[in-house]
């Protein structure tokens, strides 16, 4: 069985760290015995287990399950009223600013033309030189960013960091694919570049703030080290 970090658990709901590539709650592109969190952990527990926020298969991290549909609609209602603090760290291309915002409409949903106002606010933590050139590209740069988003579209932040074109590695919908193909040919990097690293909300029976870390995958070093020019 696929090992999933719990984090937090109590009678009421359960915080874990999500494996990179896998779904969140079944839906009907997957084969009917594929894996998907909630069925997981609710085998796991022996009950029905719920799904609070989303978290695409892709991005690993942090995510909030409930063992109640009360509580899910209490923890839902906080992702709602942006009550919910949430931080990702990402890799991605090019020099991103030290410190800002993305903002701009959205697609809010694959395959749709329905757009909607977003916001990302970004911090950068370092700068990488590396030796990859490709295309018009000469000797990248890499980012690696703290990433807060303020609202919860459908891939928001990669949606947003493509369109300022600093694509997150491993992005195979959104980034650049020349780019990761590369990465993956020569380093054998293949998995998006994005994790859900802290969460923070209101626990919604005993009104406890309660705040989360999840490690840092070692992907991420092994990455910037594997490209970075000493």
């Amino acid at each position: 069985m696929m090992e999933i970090p719990v984090i937090y658990q109590d009678e009421h709901l359960l915080v874990v760290d999500k494996p990179v590539d896998l779904p969140v709650h079944k839906n009907d592109f997957m084969p009917h015995d594929a894996p998907y969190l909630t069925k997981l952990i609710g085998d796991e527990e022996g009950q029905w287990i719920y799904n609070v926020h989303r978290l695409d298969s892709k991005t690993s991290g942090l995510i909030i399950l409930a063992r109640s549909s009360e509580v899910a609609h209490h923890l839902t209602l906080q992702f709602e009223r942006k009550e919910v603090e949430k931080e990702y760290v990402t890799i991605a291309l090019g020099e991103v600013p030290e410190e800002g915002f993305f903002d701009g409409k959205v697609v809010v949903k694959k395959k749709s033309k329905f757009k909607k106002d977003a916001l990302t606010r970004f911090r950068r933590e370092r700068l990488i030189q590396t030796n990859i050139s490709y295309k018009e590209h000469t000797n990248v740069c890499l980012s690696l960013v703290r990433v807060m988003p303020e609202t919860g579209r459908w891939h928001q932040i990669r949606q947003h960091f493509a369109k300022n074109r600093h694509d997150i590695v491993g992005d195979s919908h959104h980034g650049d694919f020349t780019l990761n193909k590369l990465i993956k040919a020569e380093w054998g990097f293949n998995r998006l570049m994005l994790h859900a690293s802290k969460l923070a909300f209101t626990h919604p029976v005993s009104g406890e703030k309660l705040k989360f870390e999840a490690k840092l995958p070692d992907e991420f070093e092994q990455l910037l080290q594997a490209v970075g020019v000493s």
